[in-house]
C-alpha cells in the first residue's frame, strides 16, 4: 500500500460524465419524470387489498428513490466542489421540483394504505410479497395519521419549491458569494469560508484571532441576509406544524429519528450533570495557551509545539491500517473507497465549507467531501465520513425501501469509525507531547458533542419559541446564540461566536430539522458499541454489520435493546459513555500538570 498514490480529488466522471453539463445526467433527470408518471398511474389504479398491486407500487417507488438519490447526490457534489458552478444550482432547483412532484404521489399511496382496515392490513403484511416491508409500511401509515388531508399536503409540497426549499438554497448562494481578504505569511489572499474556518487550528494565535475577527466581520456585514433566510425557513416550518396541529417543534425531528422524547431528555440530562470535567479541561487548555480565559478562536488551537502536519497520503494510510485492526471488511471497504476516488480532499478555493458523505444508490457507491489541511482532526474527519459510507455498504443487500436510516444512527457508524482512529493515534504516540496533542483531539470531540452541539440545540429550540411570535432580528439571533454558548460551555467560554447561527449550514437545511442532537446521540451510542467491539475483538465485525442493517427498520430504543441490551430512556445508559470521555480528560489533566 505504501507505493499507492491515493487520489485527492474525487471521481465524479464515472457517475455522470461532463459535470453540470452532463448529457447522461440530463437523460437520467428526464427518465425520472417518466418514472414519476408511471408511479402516479400505478398509485391511482392500485387495488388496495391486493398485495401484488401494492408490491408493484413499491418496486416503482424503489426505482424513483434510486434515481433521485443518484442525481441528487451528484449535484450536491458539484455544488460542494465549486460554489461558483451556477449550472449546478439550477440543477439543484430542478431536483427539488422533482422531489416536490414525488411527495404528493407518495402521500396518496400512504393514504391508500392508511384506509385499509386493521384486520385486512395484518393479512397483507403477512403475505410473502409484503412481509419484508412490515416496519416501513406501518411507519408510513402512522405518518399519514399525523398529517393533513391529501389536498392540503399537496399544496404544502407545491409551495415548498419556491418557498421552503428555495430559502434553503439561498444559503448556498450567500456562502458561495463570500470571499474573505486575509494576509497570511506575508501573502494577501482571498479565502473561502471553508479555508478561513480551517485557520481555527493554526499554530499562530494571532492568525487564529485574525481569522475569527475577519469571519465575524463578514457575518456582521451579511447578517441581515442570513437572518431573513433563517426566519423564512423557520416560518414555513412553523406554519406547517400549526396547520397539522403539532404542538412541539421537536415532533418532526424526533419522529424522523425514530426516537422517544424520554430518550433525548435522558441524554441531555446526563450531559448537563457531567459538564464540570470538560469545563475544567477548557480552563486548563487556556492556561497552556498562556491566556486567562478560553475564547472561541482558541478552542481548536494546538497546545503542543510537536503538532505536525500529516499529509493526506499518510492520513489515509493510517485510517486504512487501523480500520484493519477492527475488521477486515471495514479495511477492504476503506481501501477501495480511497484508492478509487470516492474522496474529495484537496485544499483549494471555491469549495464549500464542512464535510459530508453522500450515497449513490444506483452504483452502490458513496462520495466523501472534505478539505484536508494536514491536521489529525482532518484524519478523524476522513474516518468519520468513511464510517457513513460503510453504513451504506452494509445495507447493500437490504431492499432500498428498508434502508432509510435516521440521522442519529447514521452518526453512530461515522463516530464509531472515528473512535477507532482516534484511539489508535493516542496509543501510537511517539512522545508525550504528541500523546497530549492526540488525547486533546479526542477530548475536543467530546466538547463538540457535549457543548457545541448542545449550544446549537439550545439556540434552535429558543429561536423557534421566539419565531412563533414573529420575525427574530439579527441582533436577537446573536444574543440567543451567545446565551446558548455560555450555558452549553458551562461558563468556561469568554469570547463567544455570536454569529455561529449564520455560519452553520445545518440551521438552513430544509431536509433535516434540528440537525444537531443526533450527532451527540450517535457519539454516545457508538461508545457502547465501541466498548463491545474492544471486548469481543475481530469477531464483533459481523455483529456490528447486523446492527447497521437493522438501523432503518426499528426505533432507536428497540435497536439498543436488541443489540446492546440497554434501556436508552434512562440516564444511566448515557452516563456510561460520558464516563469514558471523562477518563480522557483525567488523563489529559494529569499529563499536562506533570508537564507544567
Amino acid at each position: 500500500m505504501t507505493n499507492v498514490k491515493f487520489p485527492e480529488v474525487w471521481d465524479l466522471e464515472s457517475v455522470f460524465a461532463g459535470g453540470s453539463n452532463s448529457e447522461e445526467l440530463r437523460i437520467q433527470l428526464d427518465r425520472i419524470q417518466v418514472e414519476l408518471e408511471e408511479l402516479k398511474n400505478a398509485v391511482s389504479s392500485i387495488v388496495a387489498e391486493d398485495s401484488k398491486s401494492i408490491l408493484n407500487v413499491l418496486e416503482l417507488m424503489k426505482e424513483v428513490y434510486i434515481n433521485m438519490g443518484q442525481t441528487g447526490s451528484f449535484v450536491s457534489c458539484l455544488q460542494a466542489q465549486d460554489m461558483t458552478d451556477k449550472k449546478a444550482s439550477l440543477l439543484r432547483s430542478e431536483i427539488s421540483s422533482l422531489a416536490a412532484n414525488f411527495a404528493p404521489i407518495k402521500l396518496q399511496f400512504q393514504q391508500v394504505l392508511s384506509g385499509i382496515e386493521e384486520e385486512k392490513w395484518a393479512e397483507l403484511l403477512a403475505t410473502e410479497e409484503l412481509s419484508q416491508f412490515n416496519f416501513t409500511l406501518n411507519e408510513w401509515r402512522d405518518e399519514t395519521k399525523l398529517k393533513l388531508s391529501e389536498q392540503e399536503e399537496n399544496i404544502i409540497s407545491a409551495l415548498k419549491v419556491d418557498g421552503y426549499s428555495a430559502w434553503g438554497e439561498m444559503y448556498d448562494l450567500l456562502i458561495s458569494d463570500i470571499k474573505i481578504p486575509f494576509t497570511i505569511d506575508g501573502e494577501e489572499k482571498e479565502l473561502s469560508v471553508g479555508q478561513a474556518n480551517n485557520l481555527s487550528s493554526h499554530p499562530d494565535a494571532t492568525v487564529r484571532q485574525a481569522a475569527y475577527e475577519a469571519l465575524e466581520k463578514t457575518w456582521t456585514e451579511k447578517e441581515e441576509f442570513f437572518a431573513k433566510t433563517l426566519n423564512h425557513i423557520a416560518g414555513f416550518r412553523l406554519a406547517t406544524y400549526k396547520k397539522r396541529g403539532w404542538d412541539s417543534v421537536l415532533q418532526e425531528p424526533l419522529q424522523t429519528n425514530r426516537m422517544q422524547p424520554e430518550t433525548i431528555d435522558a441524554m441531555w440530562g446526563a450531559i448537563i450533570d457531567h459538564k464540570a470535567p470538560f469545563a475544567e479541561y477548557l480552563k486548563r487548555k487556556a492556561e497552556l495557551l498562556n491566556t486567562s480565559t478560553m475564547d472561541w478562536f482558541n478552542l481548536d488551537a494546538p497546545i503542543t509545539a510537536s503538532t505536525e502536519t500529516i499529509s493526506y497520503q499518510e492520513g489515509a494510510a493510517f485510517v486504512i491500517e487501523n480500520f484493519g485492526r477492527f475488521g477486515k471488511k471495514l479495511e477492504a471497504f476503506a481501501t477501495n473507497a480511497i484508492e478509487n476516488g470516492w474522496v474529495e480532499a484537496e485544499n483549494r478555493p471555491n469549495k464549500r465549507p464542512g464535510g459530508f458523505c453522500t450515497g449513490l444508490p444506483l452504483t452502490k457507491e458513496s462520495r466523501i467531501f472534505m478539505t484536508y489541511s494536514g491536521t489529525m482532526s482532518n484524519v478523524a474527519t476522513l474516518a468519520h465520513e468513511l464510517g457513513h459510507a460503510f453504513h451504506s455498504y452494509a445495507l447493500r443487500p437490504i431492499h432500498t425501501l428498508n434502508t432509510g436510516y435516521a440521522m442519529g444512527v447514521a452518526e453512530t457508524a461515522s463516530t464509531f469509525a472515528e473512535m477507532i482512529v482516534a484511539d489508535a493515534a493516542v496509543q501510537e504516540a511517539k512522545s508525550e507531547d504528541e500523546k497530549i496533542a492526540l488525547l486533546e483531539d479526542k477530548i475536543q470531540r467530546s466538547v463538540a458533542f457535549f457543548m457545541n452541539i448542545h449550544a446549537r440545540f439550545l439556540f434552535e429550540t429558543r429561536f423557534y419559541e421566539e419565531r412563533e411570535s414573529g420575525i427574530v432580528p439579527a441582533h436577537r439571533l446573536n444574543e440567543i446564540m451567545e446565551e446558548a454558548q455560555r450555558e452549553a460551555y458551562a461558563g468556561a467560554l469568554n469570547v463567544a461566536h455570536p454569529h455561529f447561527w449564520a455560519s452553520k449550514l445545518h440551521f438552513y437545511m430544509t431536509s433535516v430539522p434540528f440537525y444537531n442532537f443526533p450527532y451527540t446521540f450517535g457519539y454516545l451510542f457508538s461508545l457502547s458499541i465501541y466498548a463491545k467491539a474492544k471486548e469481543e475483538g475481530s469477531s464483533f465485525e459481523d455483529k456490528y454489520i447486523a446492527l447497521l442493517q437493522d438501523t432503518a427498520v426499528m426505533s432507536v430504543e428497540d435497536l439498543a435493546m436488541k443489540h446492546l441490551g440497554e434501556d436508552i430512556t434512562e440516564k444511566a445508559f448515557w452516563e456510561k459513555g460520558i464516563r469514558i470521555c471523562e477518563q480522557d480528560v483525567e488523563q489529559f489533566l494529569e499529563l499536562t500538570t506533570q508537564k507544567g
